[in-house]
């Protein structure tokens, strides 16, 4: 077995003395500003810059801990077992880690083990006299096949690039895996919604129906004038056209949940939903500086491990301009014989190292090399890119959560404002002062208010969703995706 042992450790000498060829890698400069833009330029509180400073980041931050919703909280959970594109997110793992372990099996020696029989006639004019025409040689080896001495690091580089390669796609599937849950969340929270609008509209619609009888009826009385029997019905039709197109709005809200769920129909054993104005999430989000906030998204992590893999193909590309040294060996016995395969002196084995030298490959190296580095400056481009994305959603949802609680309070007072006018309206009505008309300009301006409300709060809940994502949210928690390929 002396030839094996040589040829491992001239193999293992070889990987400790191996040199790689790959540039040193340098993370790109973040090209964006220092920190994130402010809605207003109010002071900051310093107790409570204090408690932000100190304020878990949002990445550690479950999404049950943001969403207190508990039939939202099951429905996430339904997503993150049935849903076919985070499933397809896992399945990629799983080809990328192959993929991996194919790549890094080329740093090791593979050794075969292998049996023949070599049957030989020859002719009567070419046998010596006496010994048979026909020989038999058995054989029985274990040996290697062209295995390459990493010398200059193509292997160990083109196996880096792999492992890149590979934390990239896991890093992927937290972000389909964070996309998710905010999906599944805004769905929920637009079905809720459009379910409170259908419910106000149906009480509208009931308002309007009786509003309309009484008009009616003073008009057959001639104490009202057709105008306003037509103004009546303007509104009382109306609402019938809401009622139907929210209606509309709550099935497809339903669908476009189903679909995310990935299941058939919901499950009977849900449980009860909460209204809009009893949806609470997790209103204070440390945003952080954004340098913090980019090591938390998964999809510019990707983007990095994908910029470092391009970077180890160029010490591949490299390594093409030197030698290539592969070592081809065998051990094992042969006999004339079956019986005497492994007798005494029966033992054989070869030793084949060689060599190539490029010498003159019509540029194609050359060219490998440029690609490999023109890849490595799209990686660079696209990294910076996801940067810059990253830095514009925190920033568009941090500017907007300001800007739409302020929002919010005015359509409360709008709201309130609205009602109140509409009493009054009633009150001049019954007392004679004021025609009917008042009182129907008044409630279409109040269904007006509360449906620009309840859109604003809806926006307010999603904005939350998305700063919640945007900042790295919904990954960190103890239920984790069970999605896999075996389902």
């Amino acid at each position: 077995m002396k030839p094996i042992r040589m040829l491992s450790a001239i193999a293992a000498v070889a990987t400790l003395t191996a040199c790689a060829l790959e540039p040193p890698y340098e993370r790109p400069d973040a090209p964006v500003v220092a920190a994130f833009p402010q809605p207003s330029p109010a002071p900051v509180d310093p107790q409570t810059a204090a408690a932000t400073a100190t304020a878990t980041a949002t990445a550690d931050i479950g999404w049950r801990d943001f969403f207190s919703d508990v039939r939202l909280q099951r429905l996430i959970e339904i997503a993150l077992d049935n849903n076919r594109d985070l499933r397809v997110a896992v399945l990629n793992i799983e080809a990328a880690r192959a993929r991996y372990r194919i790549q890094r099996s080329e740093l090791l020696p593979g050794v075969d083990a292998s049996a023949s029989e070599t049957a030989q006639g020859l002719p009567d004019a070419l046998t010596v006299p006496g010994q048979p025409s026909t020989t038999h040689t058995y054989s029985a080896n274990l040996g290697i096949t062209a295995y390459e001495l990493d010398l200059f690091g193509r292997v160990r580089s083109l196996s880096h690039a792999a492992l890149q390669q590979y934390l990239s796609v896991e890093e992927t599937r937290r972000s389909v895996q964070i996309a998710l849950v905010a999906e599944v969340a805004s769905a929920y929270l637009s079905e809720r919604t459009d379910q409170a609008l259908l419910e106000m509209t149906a009480d509208t619609l009931t308002s309007q129906q009786a509003s309309y009888e009484l008009t009616q009826r003073s008009f057959e009385a001639e104490t009202a004038s057709a105008v306003d029997l037509r103004q009546a019905q303007t509104t009382l039709e109306t609402a019938r056209v809401n009622l139907a197109r929210f209606r509309r709005l709550v099935q497809q809200d339903r669908n476009a949940l189903l679909l995310l769920l990935g299941v058939p129909a919901l499950p009977a054993d849900l449980p009860a939903p909460k209204s809009l104005d009893e949806q609470q999430l997790l209103t204070e989000l440390p945003a952080g500086v954004p340098s913090e906030v980019l090591t938390q998204r998964p999809d510019v992590s990707a983007a990095e491990h994908r910029l470092i893999a391009a970077n180890a193909n160029i010490g591949a590309a490299r390594a093409a301009f030197f030698p290539r040294i592969t070592l081809t060996g065998s051990y094992g016995t042969m006999s004339t014989e079956l019986d005497g395969l492994f007798d005494s002196g029966s033992s054989a084995w070869s030793f084949v190292p060689s060599i190539t030298v490029p010498i003159f490959t019509g540029g194609a190296n050359r060219a490998n090399l440029e690609l490999a580095e023109v890849l490595r400056n799209i990686d660079i481009a696209r990294y910076e890119q996801a940067i810059q994305s990253a830095f514009r959603e925190v920033a568009d949802a941090l500017v907007a959560r300001g800007t739409l609680d302020e929002q919010l309070a005015a359509q409360q007072a709008l709201v309130e404002a609205t009602q109140d006018s509409h009493r009054l309206a009633e009150m001049r009505f019954s007392a004679g002062v004021d025609s009917y008309f008042a009182v129907l300009d008044a409630q279409r301006s109040l269904y007006s208010a509360q449906q620009a409300y309840l859109s604003t709060r809806l926006a307010r809940l999603q904005n939350l969703v998305t700063l919640y994502k945007a900042l790295g949210g919904g990954w960190n928690e103890q239920t984790l995706v069970r999605a896999t390929a075996g389902r």
